[in-house]
């Protein structure tokens, strides 16, 4: 099987003229994956598809490519959920972020809650693994990471969001008990005509009661269990966009 050449995120225009390789690029192609002159490069920047260049020049502190043809068109993306998530410690959300870029997010938007962690979130650091994962995945588009907003607020922008919600109606029992618990995902999808812009998944822990009775209240939630188990946050996440992207997306 070939190997594909590598791929780069650019915010160049493409298929025009030279494209110069900054430091960090001219680095990773030339000592990491040792190539050199006349090696192919894939490269995209969200808005001209995906172009094939040929590296004219490189060494360590730059070097530039030239456009060889387009190989893929940029295809307008529709449709494609916002994850709403409460932040976590640093590795978990970095999972979310690459994981989520991975199964098709469109927007990433950190939500606070009332047990959200407060650790800051260094957003150029979650959008570098953003671009990683585009690059890897093959997608031609870097999902928008926006700054933090309260739960309600994020809400307002989205007419049906749904809502992972693994808790029961049981106050005295653990996670809720039994009773009162959404149905799964498979069986609340199945009537849903338009897709639920929004995917929301709760901070460690959980939603507090308050929050979640708001939400089972609000009309535009599609509440949904994830199973029998209970998932970290991170992991939540995962399951949630591949339940969408299953129903509503391009994994059907």
């Amino acid at each position: 099987m070939v190997r594909p050449a590598p791929r780069l995120f650019t915010s160049e225009r493409l298929g025009k003229g030279s494209l110069a390789l900054g430091q960090e690029h001219a680095r990773y192609l030339g000592q990491v994956l040792r190539l050199g002159p006349g090696s192919d490069i894939r490269v995209f920047n969200g808005r001209d598809g995906e172009w094939l260049y040929r590296i004219a020049r490189i060494d360590r502190r730059g070097g530039d490519a030239l456009p060889v043809e387009q190989t893929r068109l940029q295809a307008e993306a529709t449709g494609l959920p916002v994850l709403l998530f409460a932040p976590l410690k640093r590795g978990p959300t970095e999972i979310v972020i690459q994981k989520a870029t991975e199964l098709g997010a469109a927007v990433l938007q950190p939500v606070v809650t009332a047990r959200t962690s407060r650790d800051n979130l260094r957003l150029d650091r979650l959008g570098t693994i953003a671009v990683e994962a585009a690059e890897q995945c093959e997608r031609l588009t870097i999902p928008e990471i926006r700054e933090p907003a309260p739960l309600g607020d994020a809400l307002e922008a989205h007419k049906s969001f749904v809502f992972c919600d693994e808790a029961g109606n049981q106050p005295s029992a653990p996670w809720g008990g039994e009773e009162g618990r959404a149905g799964l995902a498979d069986h609340v999808f199945g009537p849903v005509e338009s897709p639920p812009s929004a995917v929301l998944i709760g901070p460690e822990g959980g939603f507090t009661p308050d929050e979640r009775s708001a939400l089972r209240e609000d009309r535009r939630a599609l509440p949904i269990s994830l199973g029998p188990r209970i998932l970290r946050a991170e992991t939540a996440a995962i399951v949630a966009l591949t339940l969408w992207q299953t129903r509503f997306g391009d994994f059907s």
